[in-house]
């Protein structure tokens, strides 16, 4: 008897995660409108930026001056800077703090557009990463110490990129960690596995390249960037090349 009802069990089991889970869809949707919050919020808050090259580490304060950010050199190597360049990193932001105060409207105005059309494209890339990808969801599991949905992202047939950076997307494939309660973003991973020629310009971006960003949650329902990595791998065509493509 037991043996026959086991069966019964899980299918039972089954069919109430399913109706208690929702689809991939539903959660991709809410997640675009977390995260839609999550970037007009941003400009709001300072940060520290740490930032890893080849020749090391440069640890930065970020913070928002008259409508734009500026960046304050606070180490390096994870070593905090002697006193006198402190001092010297001192005079330069009170030196771009003056600036800014005594420009006229029409530069200030200039200068706040140019950061937000650099804000404008990193979210572009983000949205259309929902956009060019169709999603799977691989089920439940728990990541620093949240539960969430784990979807497959693999690139959507017939999506038109709209514009040069988002062209790389059509070669991508990723995976979404969603925060069950939020729908916040907790991870998201992609990278390129089949060479993707950019329109307009002699070059192809290649396997390799690849991107990663972590989300926590700062305040009042707002997460950001806790880290954010990127490798990228690219080829410059020459001209006979491109025309035998």
């Amino acid at each position: 008897m037991t043996g026959q009802r086991a069966p019964f069990i899980l299918a039972v089991a089954a069919t109430a995660w399913c109706a208690a889970t929702p689809d991939a869809a539903t959660i991709v949707g809410r997640s675009v409108e977390a995260n839609d919050a999550d970037w007009k919020a941003a400009p709001a808050y300072d940060y520290t930026e740490r930032d890893r090259t080849a020749g090391g580490t440069r640890t930065y304060r970020v913070m928002a001056i008259e409508g734009s950010p500026y960046q304050e050199l606070l180490a390096v190597n994870g070593e905090p800077l002697p006193s006198q360049e402190q001092a010297q990193e001192q005079q330069k932001l009170e030196q771009v703090v003056a600036l800014r105060r005594a420009e006229s409207a029409g530069d200030r105005a200039r200068r706040i557009e140019r950061y937000e059309q650099d804000r404008k494209r990193d979210h572009l890339m983000m949205q259309e990463l929902t956009r060019a990808m169709d999603f799977t969801l691989l089920g439940e599991r728990r990541i620093g110490g949240y539960g969430v949905y784990l979807l497959q992202a693999t690139p959507r047939p017939g999506y038109r990129p709209p514009t040069i950076e988002t062209e790389a997307l059509t070669g991508m494939r990723g995976k979404l960690w969603i925060d069950e309660e939020t729908y916040q973003w907790v991870k998201v991973e992609a990278q390129v596995v089949r060479p993707v020629s950019i329109a307009g310009f002699l070059a192809s971006v290649l396997p390799g390249t690849r991107f990663e960003v972590e989300m926590q949650p700062v305040n009042g329902g707002i997460w950001l960037p806790a880290h954010f990595a990127m490798k990228s791998k690219a080829r410059i065509l020459d001209s006979s090349e491109e025309s035998m493509g």
